[in-house]
């Protein structure tokens, strides 16, 4: 099959580095919130990518569920295939892909888990279904079939019908901590705009602009 002809046009004006905040987190919150005004499906999904000791890179897409000016936090199983590649390889990259308006931010990082209290109250948090879900699935572990998952989760939910549903020991929040954060402007004739903040050692971001 013949890809070739098959071109986007950028039509979005272009971006200065003066249209930047000096803040990547009040950036991306900009940007964010642009996403979210645009109704966009899932504005939240992002690309996480990690490598273990085979060195051989995976990647999946994930919720950011809340950010601050230490990072961004998502939720996972600790038993997962992701969880043990982080726990061999503390590093990550992020990208989220907002294309309707023509943008995507790429993130650079060091990983680690948040503290069991705040697991605990975003678990508290959510819906009771998402709550049991946590328990049914041991995830990236083969299973013979949909219908014992399906199984398995009628009996949970039986077991704590009425019932506060106990907080499971191996479930809980990642934040990614950046060390670079790229935003990318889709411009016209492929000339697009890029700005990479990079982390100083006093704890400061520098801002420069890339090439497309």
């Amino acid at each position: 099959m013949d890809l070739a002809n098959i071109r986007g046009k950028y039509t979005t004006k272009d971006f200065d580095i003066k249209d930047l905040d000096k803040s990547p987190f009040k950036q991306f919150e900009t940007w964010f919130n642009d996403a979210i005004n645009e109704n966009l499906l899932e504005p939240n999904a992002f690309s996480l990518a990690t490598v273990g000791y085979d060195m051989l890179p995976s990647c999946r897409t994930v919720l950011l569920k809340y950010f601050d000016n230490e990072g961004f936090v998502f939720f996972t199983n600790y038993e997962s295939k992701k969880a043990k590649q982080i726990e061999e390889n503390p590093k990550a990259a992020a990208l989220f892909t907002w294309l309707a308006l023509e943008r995507q931010i790429k993130i650079e990082a060091r990983i680690e888990k948040i503290s069991k209290a705040e697991s605990l109250k975003y678990f508290l948090s959510r819906p009771k279904g998402s709550q049991l879900g946590a328990w049914v699935s041991r995830q990236s572990e083969t299973i013979s079939s949909r219908a014992l998952l399906e199984q398995k989760f009628d009996e949970m939910k039986r077991k704590f019908l009425n019932k506060e549903i106990p907080f499971p020991s191996f479930w809980g929040g990642y934040i990614l901590k950046p060390i670079k954060i790229e935003f990318w402007q889709g411009g016209e004739d492929r000339l697009h705009d890029r700005f990479l903040y990079e982390l100083e050692e006093d704890n400061s971001w520098s801002i420069k602009r890339l090439a497309p």
